[in-house]
């Protein structure tokens, strides 16, 4: 599949690294990366997620791009997250994120350690239950 870019941020290269814990095609461009914030740019393909996972003494700071996607927390039901708006999860608190079903989508991700000068740890999970996501519309 050929990606239209939905984001003025660059598109990156394929996400290979981590493909392991993402259903489908994505993204990775950095935007910044320094010893106290790292930021990236992040491009899911159309149906593309990432699986459950925590960030361990780190919050994520999410902010769409463009396109449309979801984010969920653990026992919260999934939010639409379009161009313009933005989410903070807090550490330790497992999520998922991605592309709509049907639209590409890019978000910023921020990470911001927690204070403790512990480096932050991602933990990854199980994938998102496929019949959960493709209910999104």
């Amino acid at each position: 599949m050929t990606i239209s870019n939905p984001s003025p941020f660059p598109l990156g290269e394929p996400n290979d690294v981590f493909a392991q814990y993402f259903d489908g095609q994505s993204y990775l461009a950095s935007v910044l990366g320094s010893s106290e914030i790292s930021i990236h740019n992040v491009t899911f393909e159309p149906g593309c997620r990432n699986h459950w996972h925590i960030h361990h003494h780190g919050s994520q700071i999410l902010i769409a791009v463009g396109g449309r996607g979801y984010y969920q927390l653990e026992n919260e039901v999934p939010k639409e997250l379009k161009a313009g708006q933005a989410v903070r999860i807090p550490p330790d608190t497992k999520h998922w994120h991605g592309a709509a079903p049907s639209e590409s989508f890019s978000h910023l991700a921020f990470m911001m350690p927690d204070g403790s000068g512990k480096p932050i740890d991602n933990e990854w999970l199980e994938p998102v239950d496929p019949d959960v996501y493709e209910s999104l519309r």
